[in-house]
């Protein structure tokens, strides 16, 4: 069989990755990837976005399956296009990927059918938020819309701060033109419940928790994620059929009766708080860096597991118990402006599994090239095993414009 996958970050390799083991897969293309993956797949020059040329290449190359990783083919309407030409893909449609892609719309769907959310209103007018804003005071959370890679969530934990998001979202477009939701600050321990999707079949794959803050004890800008663990140890069972019960379930089944039935990977961005568990954000796709972590749990099939999804049958999802913890190497500046082509070498060392995130080999050497470059993920039989493992395996790479957390899994321990 042959499998094209859509995207370019560790995410995707991580995919790439589970899927190479399956003895049905023969071949495995990237579109557009990233030089760190290519001893996995083929990588193709084609953007993530071009819909037409994606549709095209998959035709002409007798694409079995394909798989997308980013939110944004996912809201270009990829899964429309290439289900229109008989094309078999592993994702939501347009309309089903508004819950992503719409904050507005992922809030009025909760409210509408009644799933644990925090409070909200919506604001077009700079004037309108900002008083808003004032009366309610902080701590406060803004997020923007539309889409903005994982970088578009403000908690504002200052008058100060929340009036600088405002002011970069609604008066400086930084992410665009679009509204901005405002909503209560909750408090307690996050969590990420990925689950596999058909219409209201809701199949759970393990918990994680990424950590967003750019540095150590959670300080600094929220990134789209400098690491993540699983399993957690926080989280009881009691709390997880609650999450899947009350919120991912009712979820699935809303977007059916709006006419906007989902398959694919729903992200349900969590909060255990004092009252019960609650939505933070839904994404339409793998997370990422949970992707990371979670995928090398399964020790099934997955490209089975996909088809079985798409054809609506139950997929078989057996994991190991094993923790398994990465941690995102970055480019210094990261999530601001930063330097790309610095070389990083030792990587031949590392015992982990070495999933790239935005790498560019150039005759053997490698480069960094995005803002989050690299992930390292160890597995051991507790948190703080894994964290020592992969700090270790970090020690042996050599770069001089990379920096990384050293408390993943601080929740944990």
């Amino acid at each position: 069989m042959k499998v094209l996958v859509i995207g370019s970050g560790g995410r995707e390799h991580a995919i790439i990755d589970k899927l190479s083991e399956s003895s049905l897969v023969d071949k495995i293309y990237a579109a557009p990837g990233n030089d760190g993956m290519a001893k996995q797949a083929e990588l193709v020059a084609i953007s993530d976005t071009d819909v037409e040329a994606l549709v095209k290449f998959a035709l002409e190359k007798n694409i079995d399956l394909t798989v997308v990783g980013p939110e944004v083919s996912l809201a270009a309407g990829v899964v429309d296009a290439f289900k229109a030409k008989g094309l078999k893909i592993f994702g939501p449609d347009k309309k089903a990927a508004r819950i992503e892609s719409s904050k507005e719309y992922a809030k009025e769907l909760m409210k509408k059918y009644h799933i644990p959310t925090a409070d909200f209103q919506s604001f077009s007018s700079y004037e309108e938020a900002w008083n808003y804003v004032q009366e309610k005071g902080a701590p406060i959370v803004i997020k923007y819309d539309g889409l903005a890679a994982g970088k578009g969530v403000v908690v504002a934990m200052s008058l100060k701060e929340a009036q600088k998001a405002l002011k970069d979202m609604l008066v400086d477009d930084k992410y665009g033109k679009d509204k901005v939701v405002i909503e209560e600050y909750l408090e307690g321990p996050e969590f990420s419940f990925l689950c596999f999707v058909d219409g209201k079949n809701v199949y759970p794959l393990e918990l994680s928790q990424d950590h967003k803050r750019a540095f150590d004890d959670d300080e600094g800008p929220n990134t789209g994620g400098m690491g993540a663990y699983s399993p957690l140890p926080f989280i009881t069972k009691e709390d997880r059929e609650e999450a899947l019960e009350k919120i991912m379930k009712p979820t699935a089944a809303a977007l059916v009766d709006d006419d906007s039935s989902f398959t694919g990977v729903l992200y349900g961005g969590l909060m255990k708080t004092k009252d019960g568990i609650k939505v933070i954000e839904f994404n339409c796709r793998f997370g990422d860096p949970e992707t990371e972590v979670v995928l090398p749990r399964l020790e099934s099939d997955l490209f089975v597991a996909f088809n079985k999804v798409i054809d609506h049958e139950d997929p078989e999802l057996v994991w190991d118990n094993q923790v398994y913890l990465g941690v995102v190497l970055a480019s210094e500046g990261y999530p601001g402006s930063y330097e790309k082509m610095h070389a990083i070498n030792g990587l031949e060392k590392v015992t982990g599994k070495v999933y790239a995130m935005g790498v560019k080999i150039v005759d053997g050497q490698t480069y960094n090239n995005g803002g989050r470059v690299l992930i390292i993920v160890e597995k051991a039989d507790t948190v703080a095993k894994a964290r020592e493992k992969a700090l270790d395996d970090i020690k042996k790479i050599e770069s001089d414009n990379l920096f990384y957390r050293s408390d993943i899994g601080h929740w944990a321990l």
